[in-house]
């Protein structure tokens, strides 16, 4: 008996330390951390419940990762139902293994939070913001991306191929 309790706690201790911890922020959160950040971001802003979103995660994580050692950082911002938060995000993440940093966005109006991330962004998802403190560079993506897409997105990013 004892022995299945410590197998028990284990396992517990095992899952729990590799929990996604899901931040709540507000849309002022996510423009200080945008505006102060030092990396080169991707801010990918999806849902659960949001077909194309879902689909392009996986090599959203994939091909950022590849460009870690360039400063490149991708940023997750969940933009779920308020009763979706925590739980449903974390779970979410986790099963697939994402390691990149997920934020919820802790805002009901999107006509108003919206057109500070991009003037011209209705609010459709997936949505994608890229941004190059160090050389000016930002850009605003409103539709899914596919890899070829994305990868060549990030070398603009990064200066490697002219715009």
């Amino acid at each position: 008996m004892k022995q299945l309790l410590f197998v028990f706690l284990f396992i517990s201790a095992v899952l729990c330390s590799s929990a996604q911890p899901i931040k709540r922020w507000k849309i002022d959160d996510l423009l200080q951390y945008a505006a102060t950040n030092d990396s080169v971001l991707v801010i990918n802003f999806w849902a659960t419940f949001c077909g194309p979103c879902i689909a392009e995660l996986p090599y959203f994580h994939s091909i950022t990762n590849k460009y870690k050692k360039q400063n490149v950082k991708l940023l997750l911002v969940s933009l779920d139902f308020k009763e979706y938060y925590p739980k449903r995000i974390r779970d979410f993440a986790n099963k697939r293994k994402y390691t990149a940093e997920i934020v919820w966005l802790d805002e009901e109006k999107p006509d108003e939070f919206c057109p500070r991330i991009d003037p011209k962004w209705t609010g459709s998802m997936p949505a994608t913001l890229f941004i190059n403190k160090k050389t000016g560079y930002r850009k605003f993506v409103e539709a899914e991306m596919k890899p070829e897409q994305l990868e060549k997105e990030i070398k603009l990013l990064l200066g490697q191929i002219d715009r």
